[in-house]
C-alpha cells in the first residue's frame, strides 16, 4: 500500500460526503420544526438544551477534521491490501445491476451499524462516546445533530468487514452519508406512528424509544434504516402510549459543556479504574457491560438508584437580555463554523486549528452562559478582548486571512467591542431584573 492511495482514499470519501449538502437542509428543517413548536405551543425546545446539542454537533464536526483521517487510513490499508473482491467503482452506475449493488452497499452498512450502535450501548467504553448522543433531555432536530467526538477510536471497526469484502471507499462513504441522513428526520415528536412502515423502517416512533430512559425502553431499537434487525435480533421495542417517554439518560449530564458532555462517562469509568484494587477490574471495567462497577468500589461509592418519578430537566434560569446575547453569538458561531469547513475543504486542517480554538472557546463560553455561572461575563470578555485579537493575529501570520489585514483587524475589533457593549447591557438588565425580584 502507498500513502499517496491512502491520501486518495481521504479525497475521495469527501467528495462522495453528502453531509455537507445535506447542512443547510437540516439548518432549514430544524427552524421549521421550531416555528411549528411554537405555533403549537408544544414545548418541545428549549435554547439551552438545542444549542448544547448544536455545540455538541459543532464540536464533532470541527474536531472530525483533524481524527477522520485514522479511520480512513485504516479502511484504505484493508481494502487495498486484504480485500476478497476487486469491485470497480464504475460497477455502481445507475444501471438494473449497479442500483442493485448501491442497494446491496446500503443495507449491508445499515446491518453494520445496527451492531456498532447495539455494542456502543452495551459496552462501556463504546458507551463513553455514544452518551453525548443521548444527553439531551429533549427530543427533535437539533438532537439529531448532537454527535459525539470520540468515535473514532473505535467506530470504524464494526464496517471493516464491508472493506474486506472489496466495495469501493466511495460507495461506502455515500452509503454512509444516506444512512446518517435519513436518520436525521427521525428525531422529532410531530410525527405519530405510521403503521406498516414502523414494521420495516426507523421513524419518529420507533426512534423515540430509542432516546428513552424508561426502564421498558431502555437499550432498544438500534437501527439506522432499517428497523427489521432490530426485530430479528430482539432488540424491538414498541412505543406504547401506556408508558410515555422520558428522554435523557439515568445519570443526567447537567451541564450545558460539550467539552464534559463528550468525557463525562470515560471520567465515571476512569474513577472506578483508579479506585478499584484488582488490576482485572482495572481494565476489565472498560470493556464489561454497561452499569458494571467493580464491586469494592460499588461498596465504598455507591451509586444511587434513578427515581423516573422524581425526573427533572436540568434548565439553569437566566435573565432574558442574557438570552438573546448567546443566541446572537451562536448564530455568529454558526457562521464561523461555514467559515472554517470552507478553509478546510480548501487548505486542510493543518490550517483551521487556531479557528476552531476560536470556535471551541466560544462554545465553551456559551455553555457557562446557559449554566447561569458565575464567572461566565469574565470568561467571556477574556474571549472577546484576548483569544479574538490572538486568534486573528495567529491567522494572518498562517496567511489563512489572505485579504487585507487592516480589514480583518476591522471586523475583529467591530464583533469584540460590539459584543463587550452588548454583554455590559445584558450584564446590567440581569442585576436589575435580581434587583426588582429581591425587593418583590
Amino acid at each position: 500500500m502507498t500513502v499517496n492511495y491512502v491520501f486518495t482514499c481521504q479525497r475521495n470519501s469527501g467528495l462522495m460526503d453528502l453531509l455537507a449538502l445535506a447542512v443547510p437542509f437540516f439548518l432549514l428543517a430544524l427552524l421549521l420544526e421550531l416555528i411549528v413548536d411554537r405555533v403549537r405551543s408544544t414545548g418541545y425546545y428549549r435554547m439551552n438544551d438545542a444549542i448544547n446539542s448544536l455545540s455538541a454537533g459543532t464540536l464533532s464536526t470541527t474536531f472530525g477534521y483533524f481524527t477522520r483521517f485514522a479511520q480512513v487510513f485504516i479502511w484504505g490499508y484493508v481494502l487495498q491490501n486484504f480485500a476478497l473482491l476487486r469491485m470497480d467503482y464504475a460497477w455502481f452506475d445507475y444501471s438494473p445491476q449497479g442500483l442493485a449493488l448501491w442497494a446491496v452497499a446500503l443495507i449491508g452498512w445499515d446491518f453494520c451499524y445496527y451492531w456498532a450502535h447495539r455494542y456502543g450501548h452495551e459496552v462501556s467504553i463504546l458507551w463513553a462516546a455514544h452518551a453525548v448522543h443521548h444527553q439531551s433531555e429533549d427530543y427533535n432536530l437539533s438532537t439529531a445533530l448532537r454527535q459525539t467526538s470520540s468515535s473514532f477510536l473505535f467506530n470504524w471497526i464494526f464496517f471493516l468487514p464491508l472493506f474486506l469484502i472489496g466495495f469501493p471507499i466511495e460507495v461506502l462513504a455515500t452509503v454512509n452519508a444516506l444512512d446518517l441522513i435519513y436518520q436525521f428526520w427521525v428525531h422529532t415528536q410531530h410525527v405519530g406512528k405510521l403503521g406498516w412502515v414502523d414494521r420495516v423502517f426507523v421513524t419518529p416512533s420507533n426512534h423515540r424509544v430509542h432516546h428513552a430512559q424508561n426502564e421498558r425502553y431502555i437499550d432498544r431499537n438500534y437501527g439506522g434504516i432499517f428497523i427489521l434487525w432490530d426485530r430479528m435480533f430482539g432488540s424491538f421495542q414498541e412505543e406504547l402510549d401506556a408508558d410515555p417517554v422520558v428522554f435523557g439518560v439515568r445519570k443526567p449530564l447537567a451541564n450545558w459543556n460539550p467539552f464534559w458532555a463528550n468525557i463525562q462517562v470515560y471520567a465515571y469509568l476512569w474513577f472506578d479504574a483508579v479506585r478499584t484494587r484488582r488490576w482485572r477490574d482495572k481494565i476489565g471495567i472498560w470493556f464489561h457491560r454497561t452499569g458494571w462497577r467493580p464491586a469494592d468500589v460499588e461498596a465504598l461509592y455507591p451509586k444511587r438508584s434513578t427515581e423516573l418519578a422524581a425526573f427533572r430537566k436540568f434548565d439553569p434560569d437566566i435573565s432574558t437580555a442574557m438570552r438573546r446575547y448567546v443566541l446572537g453569538q451562536f448564530l455568529v458561531t454558526i457562521l464561523g463554523v461555514l467559515a472554517i469547513a470552507k478553509f478546510y475543504a480548501e487548505q486542510g486542517a493543518s490550517t483551521v486549528l487556531v479557528p476552531c480554538l476560536l470556535l471551541w472557546a466560544t462554545l465553551y463560553t456559551l455553555g457557562l452562559f446557559t449554566e447561569a455561572r458565575s464567572y461566565a461575563v469574565r470568561f467571556e470578555l477574556i474571549r472577546l478582548l484576548m483569544i479574538v485579537p490572538l486568534s486573528v493575529a495567529a491567522m494572518l501570520a498562517t496567511s489563512l486571512i489572505i485579504e487585507s489585514a487592516d480589514g480583518a483587524w476591522l471586523i475583529a475589533g467591530i464583533y469584540s467591542l460590539s459584543s463587550v457593549a452588548v454583554l455590559e447591557i445584558a450584564t446590567a438588565n440581569k442585576h436589575r431584573q435580581a434587583k426588582m425580584t429581591d425587593n418583590n
